[in-house]
């Protein structure tokens, strides 16, 4: 007997950040992100820590914030010390890499973005391959420490979809 799956898509994406209220103003600025609570104050370590989420040695993890953007996954905010912390990675690099909010006007929200502080690459740029279409875009930006967020915009159906009748999830 097989149990029926209940997955419903991503409920938060983990970040963290070097200055908490830093990356707090910033998300509020872009996005119009909010503070929904404080999920813990630390500062908390030792051998469950490094058990439970991976962490090297010694690693103390001094606070978590949740908040919450208007439509998509929450976004959970930690702040960690390690003497063996690195910077974000980089798109080329192994793990995740980046995540995509997907907005209306992509050029109002890249203007918000740099004015918070963050970083805007090449574009926006049209969407290629399969999400191609009218109007679909995208463009890579940077936070003020250094992770990737892309943004994308869909002004028209996908490439993709006439060929197959599965769909991408979207924010409505």
């Amino acid at each position: 007997m097989t149990i029926p799956s209940t997955i419903r898509g991503i409920e938060h994406v983990g970040i963290t950040v070097p200055d908490l209220d830093k990356a707090t103003r910033f998300f509020e600025q872009a996005f119009d992100a909010e503070i929904l609570y404080e999920l813990m104050v630390g500062p908390v370590g030792g051998d469950w820590l490094e058990a439970a989420v991976g962490v090297p040695p010694g690693t103390e993890l001094m606070h978590i914030r949740m908040m919450r953007l208007a439509n998509g996954p929450n976004l959970e905010l930690f702040v960690y010390r390690s003497e063996e912390q690195r910077p974000p990675v980089l798109p080329s690099d192994f793990g995740l890499q980046h995540f995509a909010i997907c907005v209306d006007d992509i050029d109002a929200v890249a203007a918000r973005i740099q004015e918070a502080g963050g970083t805007l690459l090449a574009g926006p740029l049209d969407l290629p391959g399969g999400d191609a279409g009218p109007g679909n875009r995208f463009m890579y930006t940077r936070t003020p420490w250094g992770s990737t967020i892309e943004l994308v915009t869909f002004k028209s159906p996908l490439a993709y979809e006439v060929s197959t009748t599965k769909r991408r999830w979207r924010p409505v």
